[in-house]
């Protein structure tokens, strides 16, 4: 049996190394972050949420981090520069086309025909991402890490289609005004309508179809409601991480050098698993192979070559002039910086 004073020392011990413990994680800074909405799925449940709920030991920084998706705190997602700005959250998970509505510069980083595959989009997002960064510091004390795709953007209806041009007519729900005005000039009727609200828009007849990923869609049980997918990738859906200047500012250069290489191996990894992701939430979605996502019986729809040439087309024709005509409204040199770093990789001068 142990003696009194063996028994002492180490209650004394443990009492030490607790005390140690409970003095470090008080020491650590507490920062407050906002995610992506639960509805959209893989993504956020397999890399971005683990990510910071770990975040000190994924950052190797003294950072405790209380995160929240952004559909369960009563905050829109076109909110979340204004948030960074006024210091209500120290990092975000950047939903690039509703906050593009505060900063119209952002939506050049997903135009209608500019990422019509993963090796393109990550060049495109290399040779923006210090564009924005720059533009976002200025306007809204924020800084941009890194950005990140959700996959290629396709069509979803509960009405019977063979190509795209089949959507003339119909009310299909779109993100972005690039994107609106492309579904306009095929004589469809743009509806905007938030990501968690499209289920029962579908289910109801508020719409007829709707264009998200076909991982996201998975997720969300588009496919209960809708009937037919085309994979016609209009867009890959860019996202970002966005820290408030405030937060980033109060970090030694050394810790921002950790931050940064932190967010730029998480953006890395997402990259991967998006694009591992697609193939088979296609599968998933129209009763083929699935190990992923749920499996339903959608009609997947083969795009036309015709199809294909109207996105292609875009950019230019549609998506691009749309874009730089309000972008310059807000930023004079808005479609120039855009021009001079995107332009060479598409071919554009």
């Amino acid at each position: 049996m142990k003696s009194l004073k063996t028994m002492a020392s180490s209650i004394l011990a443990a009492s030490i190394a607790l005390s140690a413990a409970t003095s470090a994680l008080a020491d650590n800074m507490q920062w407050k972050a906002l995610g992506q909405p639960l509805a959209t799925g893989p993504i956020l449940q397999n890399q971005e949420k683990p990510f910071f709920e770990n975040f000190a030991q994924r950052t190797g920084l003294p950072i405790d981090v209380d995160f929240k998706p952004v559909d369960t705190t009563g905050i829109k997602d076109t909110e979340q520069l204004r948030m960074l700005k006024a210091g209500l959250f120290d990092v975000v998970s950047l939903r690039v086309s509703p906050n593009s509505r505060d900063e119209p510069a952002l939506l050049g980083l997903d135009l209608v025909g500019l990422n019509p595959d993963y090796a393109t989009a990550r060049k495109v997002a290399d040779a923006y991402v210090p564009v924005l960064d720059k533009q976002l510091q200025k306007r809204f004390n924020t800084k941009l890490l890194t950005v990140w795709p959700f996959g290629p953007q396709i069509l979803f209806c509960n009405a019977p289609i063979k190509s795209f041009s089949d959507i003339k007519g119909l009310k299909v729900r779109v993100y972005d005004q690039s994107l609106a005005k492309f579904v306009e000039s095929m004589g469809a009727t743009p509806v905007p309508i938030s990501f968690p609200d499209v289920h029962q828009s579908l289910s109801m007849g508020v719409i007829d179809c709707a264009i998200t990923g076909p991982a996201s869609a998975n997720s969300a049980g588009w496919p209960e409601v809708a009937t037919h997918q085309l994979p016609l990738g209009m867009g890959i859906a860019l996202n970002g991480y966005a820290v408030s200047l405030k937060a980033w500012n109060s970090l030694s250069e050394a810790q921002q050098a950790k931050m940064q290489a932190a967010f730029d191996k998480l953006s890395t990894d997402i990259w991967a698993y998006s694009e591992s992701l697609y193939d088979d939430a296609i599968s998933c979605n129209s009763g083929g192979e699935c190990s992923t996502g749920n499996k339903f019986n959608l009609v997947n729809v083969e795009p036309t070559a015709s199809d294909f040439e109207l996105v292609n087309d875009a950019l230019v024709n549609i998506s691009l002039p749309g874009w730089a005509a309000i972008c310059d409204a807000s930023s004079d040199d808005c479609s120039a910086n855009w021009k001079a770093s995107v332009g060479p990789i598409i071919g554009l001068e």
